[in-house]
């Protein structure tokens, strides 16, 4: 098996596809409708409105967003005024890990609870993780879909590689480890993983023993996004 040969991977944004973004009666607050609640964003800038227009469509790179649109809210402005202004709409977004070749994104992760919060993290190399208990793998028309008991999240498995980094987590395994073993790059494999990991789907070995208390929460257990 070849050894895949693209190596950039990119995180992208878009809103679920129930979402609908209006603005109120005032046009001063963008309103967000969708299956699992709703959310009020006021007086947004030019840099939240172009941002949510374009999540409707379907997923995007923020950094485009800020390069591309006019009049933003100045250098920085991914950091400084769109990730603050997102992360509270975390159960209205789907969180998508995309690659630099042309063959689609490899997977993403979507809410399945109001309260949900999702940020990719760093797993440390040599920490052992598997899939907890109470996952299941069902294939559905899109492909496969990975959900846990638990879990206020489910992972969308768009590609072959995604796949194949589930299937080793069946056994405990490192990050490294993982990297060694499969055709991809190692920072493919890695964002993966980083991807499963925030979505609940990969578990530091040990933390889901009977009798021991619950692990302590997922930015503690390794680097989560800035």
């Amino acid at each position: 098996m070849a050894r895949s040969t693209g190596s950039h991977t990119v995180d992208l944004w878009s809103l679920r596809e129930d979402v609908v973004v209006e603005p109120d009666e005032t046009g001063e607050v963008l309103v967000l409708r969708g299956r699992l609640g709703t959310e009020r964003i006021s007086r947004p800038g030019p840099l939240v409105r172009e941002a949510l227009r374009r999540m409707e469509l379907g997923p995007v790179l923020l950094a485009n967003i800020e390069e591309e649109a006019e009049d933003t809210d100045g250098e920085g402005s991914t950091y400084l005024v769109l990730l603050p202004t997102l992360r509270p709409l975390s159960h209205l977004i789907v969180r998508t890990l995309g690659i630099d070749d042309l063959n689609g994104p490899l997977l993403s992760v979507s809410a399945t609870s109001r309260h949900a919060t999702f940020a990719p993290v760093r797993v440390p190399a040599r920490r052992r993780l598997r899939l907890p208990g109470g996952v299941s793998l069902t294939l559905e028309k899109a492909g496969f879909v990975l959900e846990a008991t638990g879990s206020p999240h489910r992972v969308q498995l768009h590609r072959p590689e995604a796949v194949w980094v589930v299937g080793l987590l069946a056994w405990p395994i490192t990050p490294d480890a993982a990297s060694a073993a499969l055709p991809l790059p190692a920072e493919v494999t890695e964002a993966i993983l980083g991807y499963l990991a925030a979505a609940g789907m990969a578990a530091p070995v040990g933390d889901e023993q009977p009798g021991r208390a619950a692990p302590p929460p997922v930015n503690q257990l390794w680097d989560g996004e800035g």
